[in-house]
């Protein structure tokens, strides 16, 4: 088939998420045989792209909404499947093909866990397009259970995917007892919270333990924290292959992709009762949940226990294969017109 597929974000030059997500399903679908075209305000592609790529022009005020005006001058008649993010919503009367959309989030729930106001009423505005988007495609999927439970008209689930030939476990965790980190210390990851809780609960308990921040870049004047900022894709993959325990402290997750990110490369997971943890952790199933309060405990118990280590990383990579991108591709394709098909 030949799917068009369109992304606000995309890897390189974006570090969301969804963008992410949106690259990894594009390649999924190249690997099963399928010819994708994504559409995007991005100009250069991923160097692991399998997809073509078309540049959407957007300027340089109001990126988001003229990407979603623009996209009305694209000719998509020639495409078997539409597959897009919420920025798809301004489609309504275009001739266009069997049109799916997947909400990585709801925009709704980051406005109510946002830190300040601006972000909390870009959100807001953000939530008004994901609801006119439920009345333009066909089919509307969501990543989570808890994602669902924002936006409506939009009740099925279909996972997200991990790459399992890429994040895969490595050959060695390193030498010191180390736990890792990705994402942005002062948001609702609560990274700053954790880098506290590392301070003084885990390094006096554990004098050698090392704390690795990914994603961002902030000095941390704090003995045992390593500090690497933007990092390329390989070594992401190096780092969650070699930390002892992966940590991600979140006060809202709608799934949490690093969780089984970290599971596939064949780590532990910790998490605080979020829903995307809840969701993919099964409830403590595959990786260990823990209150704010309690986190430090469950980390020194966890880099102290080799036999806990070795139980949670096999139930991790059993988990992982729940998200596999093959399944996740069948699924998507399952309910498309067979008359389209071709």
């Amino acid at each position: 088939m030949k799917i068009a597929m369109t992304s606000y974000y995309l890897p390189p030059q974006d570090r969301i998420g969804a963008g992410y997500m949106q690259h990894y399903l594009a390649n999924a679908y190249v690997r099963a045989g399928h010819c994708v075209t994504m559409f995007s305000p991005v100009r250069e592609k991923a160097d692991d792209a399998l997809y073509e790529l078309v540049s959407v022009p957007v300027g340089e005020r109001n990126r988001f909404f003229r990407f979603a005006r623009n996209l009305r001058n694209q000719d998509l008649r020639a495409f078997n499947v539409l597959h897009t993010g919420s920025e798809s919503f301004l489609l309504a009367g275009k001739r266009r093909p069997y049109h799916i959309c997947t909400y990585h989030g709801a925009c709704l729930a980051e406005a109510i866990h946002a830190k300040t106001v601006k972000d909390r009423v870009r959100m807001l505005i953000f939530a008004v397009a994901e609801i006119a988007q439920c009345l333009v495609a066909n089919r509307n999927v969501c990543v989570s259970r808890d994602t669902s439970r924002y936006i409506p008209l939009a009740r099925e689930v279909i996972w997200n995917g991990v790459d399992r030939t890429q994040f895969r476990p490595g050959p060695a965790k390193s030498a010191a007892p180390s736990i890792l980190f990705v994402g942005e210390l002062d948001s609702r990851k609560r990274g700053r919270e954790l880098v506290e809780i590392f301070r003084t609960v885990i390094r006096p308990a554990a004098p050698d333990a090392q704390l690795w921040i990914a994603r961002d870049g902030t000095p941390v004047e704090v003995e045992g924290v390593h500090v690497f900022g933007r990092v390329s894709l390989e070594k992401l993959i190096e780092l969650y292959q070699t930390a002892w325990v992966f940590c991600l402290p979140s006060s809202y997750e709608g799934f949490g992709v690093p969780y089984i990110e970290a599971m596939s490369s064949g780590t532990p997971v910790v998490a605080t009762p979020n829903a995307g943890a809840r969701e993919v952790l099964e409830e403590g199933k595959y990786g260990r949940i823990a209150e704010l309060p309690e986190l430090g405990s469950t980390l020194v118990e966890i880099l102290k226990s080799a036999e806990e280590r070795e139980r949670l990383t096999i139930l991790g990579l059993t988990r992982a294969e729940d998200f596999d991108w093959q399944r996740i591709v069948e699924r998507y394709l399952s309910t498309v017109p067979s008359a389209r098909r071709s």
